[in-house]
């Protein structure tokens, strides 16, 4: 096993800063395409504003104008269309469990099956384990074996800040996990989400990065209750359904939850720390093929490596989907998530999540796309659509509030 800190690896994809052609931008601003989405942009001078029908919030509306980007990242879902896997086998002389496939869902997801993996992996007493992988669920993972009195070392090509899991949105809302909920999948979801929600409320605060927020989904059709928060519709406290008057946003219709927001960067960094305060030992370098598993001293190995599993252990049923998020200056008093965006969501997905390093606005879910890079089309869709939605957001506001 050779250390090796400075490969980025292919757990991480393209976090490099895509340039952005400032005269491509002035020839969109003045075209048909744009129909005037440009204009006022920046929601230059955007006050602090109470909605006043009835006042549900403060909100400020996000500056979104090239100038204000700092960084466009992309990054590889690990999907599954079954759902992840969480199971033991034998493997050589060890008990290989696996914790893998979590798609969108990894960060909202991974103490619970960490917990679920701890318990496929028995009462350490004072045994050793390796964990695979350093990202939100191999972290997570290996702080639970530890706490089970196991002796732990992580062995992972990527450290935080050059994980997947360090450029993920990480609301915690644990969705994008599988094709479908149906059958014997949909118990293990749900057991995995109440789990890990009651994990991350022992995180609460700013050593973590961890706090409350208000996330609006929001559309200009009536919204259903998708599949997978209709069973863990009680971990979303304060759920109300909006009408257009009731909310200040650009659309027909708002749904407010209350949820938690994980700020990657400061979490991983946290849980990390964590681990080697606890004895916990990382060894940084590429495990390419099984034999390097067999060869391992732990006794007990868990597998948490993401997509790299599809290579390792031969899992075909893995799909790349890959994300793409434009991140925006930090702007203070942006402090609530939005999700959809009406007739200003063009294609894709479409959010605006407000972090400590920045105002990360998606997004993408190509699913069977493995290119690493940004790509500068989706970064201007990212773009402008953000830019029409929240030049439109202060037109409602100057309308009701003159």
């Amino acid at each position: 096993m050779h250390r090796d800190h400075d490969g980025a690896g292919d757990r991480i994809a393209g976090a490099a800063r895509a340039g952005l052609d400032r005269r491509r931008w002035l020839r969109l601003a003045g075209g048909a395409l744009a129909g005037g989405w440009a204009a006022g942009c920046s929601t230059a001078g955007a006050a602090r504003w109470a909605w006043s029908a009835p006042a549900r919030a403060r909100v400020t509306a996000a500056l979104v104008s090239p100038d204000r980007v700092i960084r466009v990242v992309a990054g590889l879902r690990p999907y599954r269309p079954e759902g992840f896997v969480v199971r033991a086998e034998s493997f050589a002389d060890k008990l290989l469990v696996h914790n893998y496939g979590h798609g969108g869902g990894g960060v909202s997801l991974s103490w619970g099956t960490a917990e679920m993996a701890a318990d496929l992996a028995g009462d350490g007493g004072d045994g050793e384990a390796a964990v695979i992988g350093a990202g939100a669920v191999g972290l997570a993972t290996a702080r639970l074996l530890q706490r089970r009195g196991r002796a732990v070392t992580i062995y992972a090509r990527d450290l935080p800040p050059n994980t997947t899991s360090d450029i993920a949105g990480a609301q915690w809302s644990p969705t994008s996990v599988s094709d479908s909920l149906d059958g014997p999948f949909g118990i293990r979801f749900e057991r995995a989400s109440r789990l890990a929600h009651r994990h991350f409320q022992n995180l609460v605060g700013p050593d973590y990065g961890v706090r409350w927020i208000d996330n609006y989904f929001l559309s200009d059709s009536p919204m259903r209750v998708p599949d997978y928060q209709s069973r863990i519709r009680d971990l979303y406290p304060e759920w109300e359904d909006l009408e257009a008057d009731q909310h200040p946003f650009p659309t027909r219709y708002a749904r407010r939850v209350a949820t938690m927001f994980i700020e990657p960067p400061r979490y991983l960094r946290a849980l990390l720390r964590d681990f080697r305060i606890a004895g916990g030992r990382v060894v940084v370098g590429e495990i390419a093929d099984p034999r390097q598993l067999a060869a391992l001293p732990e006794p007990v190995v868990v597998n948490c490596t993401g997509l790299g599993a599809r290579a390792l252990f031969g899992d075909r049923s893995m799909v790349a989907v890959k994300g793409q998020l434009v991140v925006l200056r930090p702007q203070p008093g942006v402090d609530y998530l939005t999700v959809g965006g009406g007739r200003f969501s063009t294609e894709g997905s479409q959010y605006m999540f407000p972090r400590d390093d920045g105002i990360l606005l998606g997004g993408t879910f190509e699913r069977g796309v493995e290119t690493p890079e940004p790509d500068q089309a989706q970064t201007e869709r990212i773009l402008r659509d953000h830019c029409m939605f929240f030049h439109a957001m202060e037109d409602k506001r100057r309308a009701v509030n003159p």
